[in-house]
């Protein structure tokens, strides 16, 4: 497979790392993540937030070596198997966006949270 899709996916991933930044610094983004009730987030959700980045990271890292742009692991299956885990965490983070009390979250992070399992699992089929 070529690393097109992978790149694409590591794309998506950063610009939702940097909205997460934005929201753990305090801009007043929320009503587009976390359930949508909160301008600006309260303190927990600003440490979520700041865990999301860090799972973003871990994530995109596991594409590219799926794609073997990087080749950390010795045997490729781990990258395989954990891409699939991947691939079904974000096609049911899905759910909670479309269950959201928020029009504007339902609205920007149902297409984002959709896109990025879509990606995920065809850098899984491989």
């Amino acid at each position: 497979m070529t690393p097109g899709i992978a790149i694409a996916f590591v794309l998506m991933l950063t610009a939702l790392a940097t909205f997460q930044l934005l929201l753990a610094a305090g801009l007043p983004f929320g009503r587009f993540a976390w359930g949508g009730q909160h301008p600006v987030l309260p303190p927990r959700l600003r440490v979520g937030s700041m865990l999301a980045v860090v799972t973003y990271a871990i994530f995109a890292f596991i594409a590219l070596e799926r794609v073997d742009v990087t080749n950390v692991f010795t045997d490729p299956l781990v990258a395989v198997i954990t891409m699939w885990v991947i691939a079904g965490y974000l096609m049911l983070s899905v759910l909670p966006n479309l269950a959201s009390k928020s029009a504007k979250e339902k609205r920007v992070m149902v297409p984002v949270s959709l896109t990025l399992g879509i990606l995920a699992t065809l850098i899984a089929v491989g």
